[in-house]
């Protein structure tokens, strides 16, 4: 320093300058960032109260795990309801397919021949009234009266006849269509209930670690709010911004040296992900020395070994 001092000012000025540029050029090697894991955001969805937080927060789950339990009476219900419909929609239409049962077309065989037999009397007494009109015997009300009787036992006798052939002849193919498309409009509306009933059970989506439960037990949450947050992943990635320079030297699979805050060891990662965009101004807006200060997003991938390092953590690549 002393020697510094006792320089002339231009030979001062000339070693600052060298210093600092020695300076850039090491950082300029090295891409900074953090270390980072996916976020994955579970939301509500249904407007109910949070009855069970059977993970603590910073525990490590697995897909499938619980995280939290809404309450899911209501739904229960309304998933009741339906497989009830589904039900009764199966019956109808086995119903349909079956056709009538052999008592229901001996009641209409037995109907059909009280029919002919009034149908048989009802002939007989216009015969004896027409007779008894022809001799002054009766007036002719009289017999407008057996008329009336005997064409209403003889449109009995059809009705009669049309309800057996209805039983016998078997169900309609439209309305065995209508009965089985009934069916499956009942059955997707219990798949959707079932879904509905499901999502009130939250449950890890990927492996990772149970970072926050935004909403306390007892609490009704909002529709659409997150109610747990994972970090998924077994280990965590870099997350760098690396210079407009070194952009062309880097490919997803490139393996590069991590240095970790804390850590004594130099780590190999693998490049996951890089932008194919600056994450500042527009390269078209620079100059070529301008450009130089741009900056790629990327992401370079921990060996699984790193897993219980934390998220936050400063980190240093080198780059090629």
């Amino acid at each position: 320093m002393k020697n510094l001092i006792n320089m002339p000012k231009f030979k001062y000025v000339f070693v600052t300058l060298i210093i600092l540029v020695g300076c850039e050029n090491y950082t300029a090697n090295f891409a900074l960032g953090t270390l980072e894991r996916d976020r994955i955001a579970h939301t509500a969805t249904a407007n109910e109260v949070v009855v069970a937080l059977p993970v603590a927060r910073g525990t490590r789950v697995r897909v499938g795990d619980v995280l939290v339990q809404l309450d899911n009476r209501q739904q229960s219900a309304l998933t009741d309801k339906a497989q009830a419909y589904v039900a009764e929609a199966q019956a109808n239409l086995e119903k349909y397919r079956n056709g009538a049962r052999p008592e229901e077309v001996a009641a209409a065989s037995a109907k059909l021949l009280g029919a002919k037999a009034a149908l048989t009397e009802s002939e007989a007494a216009y015969l004896r009234t027409k007779n008894l009109v022809i001799k002054g015997l009766l007036s002719q009300a009289s017999l407008d009266q057996a008329i009336a009787s005997k064409d209403s036992n003889r449109a009995a006798v059809q009705a009669a006849q049309e309800a057996l052939l209805l039983l016998t002849n078997g169900t309609r193919h439209e309305d065995l269509l209508v009965a089985a498309a009934n069916l499956e409009v009942m059955q997707a509306a219990l798949v959707s209930e079932r879904k509905k009933l499901d999502d009130l059970t939250v449950t890890a989506t990927r492996d990772g670690i149970l970072d926050t439960l935004p909403w306390n037990l007892g609490e009704r949450v909002t529709l659409g709010s997150p109610v747990a947050v994972v970090l998924a992943g077994d280990a965590p990635y870099a997350r760098i911004y690396v210079p407009e320079p070194y952009r062309v030297k880097i490919a997803a699979g490139d393996k590069l040296d991590i240095h970790v805050d804390g850590l004594p060891e130099t780590i190999s990662g693998e490049v996951r992900w890089i932008s194919s965009e600056p994450a500042f101004t527009p390269y078209y807006a620079l100059n070529q020395q301008e450009r130089a200060r741009l900056m790629y997003l990327a992401e370079v991938q921990l060996p699984a070994n790193y897993a219980e390092l934390p998220n936050g953590v400063a980190v240093q690549v080198e780059l090629p």
